[in-house]
């Protein structure tokens, strides 16, 4: 399907989200209630099928008024978000050869946090996740994608490293990682390009029977199962080695837990990370959190 079959079927999409009221077309005075980027990640999702994306784009919009997903992003505290990014992928402040961002999970690191991650009620550990899954579209995309604006950054690419990684921690955060992943394909779809599993330990083909059902099939289409060490011909594949940090055989001086190294490009946009919630619009970093 080319970009012209592509256009034809977003139209035909807002037309139909339009008719069922969960759509608004921009107006002389008004944005777009949502905007194309948006949009596509559903068709995408769905293989371009209008009904079944507007179903899921209809859950997905239930699921936001239901948990106030604009409220909880724009009243988070900015210390409790910037700790939370210790539980889930974190930004190298880096982009693939095609642009869009590189993240890296290391799980191993978790299990020290797992009392601190216990202590933390269900309800709360949810928010997290959904406001971390909003600063990704709010911020770092868009950013990714000023840079970039022959095409639209919508996804990102991830480094999921599996160095010392124990059975039993695997056992213990199995829950933590599949209530993520399920909230990423239901309520953030198409928002993975790439996974990159290093470190394999010999255990992993028995955990990703079980894993890979967190995934639907496109996505499983996405992951790369490198094994034990690194495989640099693969990974430089996707990314430069200049952009993969050095744990990793590159030769970027990042790891886990680090601020994100932001690249010159992304610098000449925001200057730093900014601290807590933010988004970018029209040109702007605009800070979140309570007022």
């Amino acid at each position: 399907m080319g970009d012209d079959d592509h256009g034809r079927q977003l139209q035909a999409f807002k037309d139909t989200l339009a008719t069922a009221k969960l759509y608004r077309p921009a107006t002389e005075t008004e944005k777009a209630s949502h905007s194309d980027v948006t949009l596509l990640r559903f068709l995408r999702a769905r293989r371009f099928d209008i009904f079944k994306a507007q179903k899921q784009f209809s859950d997905t919009e239930a699921w936001r008024k239901k948990h106030d997903v604009d409220g909880l992003f724009a009243t988070f505290d900015d210390d409790e978000f910037e700790s939370a990014k210790r539980f889930y992928p974190q930004w190298t402040g880096r982009r693939d050869k095609d642009g869009n961002p590189l993240y890296v999970y290391h799980i191993a690191s978790l299990a020290p946090l797992q009392k601190e991650l216990d202590a933390v009620s269900h309800e709360r550990r949810y928010q997290r996740i959904v406001v971390l899954y909003e600063a990704m579209t709010r911020l770092v995309l868009p950013v990714c994608t000023h840079i970039h604006p022959t095409r639209t950054v919508s996804s990102c690419t991830t480094i999921i490293d599996l160095s010392s990684l124990t059975l039993g921690t695997v056992i213990s955060l199995r829950s933590h990682l599949q209530e993520a992943s399920h909230l990423a394909t239901a309520n953030y779809p198409e928002t993975l390009h790439i996974i990159a599993v290093v470190n394999a330990p010999a255990f992993f083909p028995m955990i990703w029977g079980w894993i890979k059902g967190w995934f639907d099939e496109g996505t499983r289409n996405k992951i790369y199962i490198l094994g034990k060490g690194t495989d640099m011909e693969k990974l430089e594949e996707f990314v430069d080695r200049e952009h993969i940090p050095k744990v990793y055989g590159g030769e970027l001086e990042w790891v886990p837990g680090n601020a994100p190294s932001l690249d010159d490009a992304v610098k000449e946009v925001m200057k730093e990370m900014p601290w807590g919630p933010a988004e970018y619009v029209d040109g702007e970093i605009e800070k979140m959190g309570p007022v």
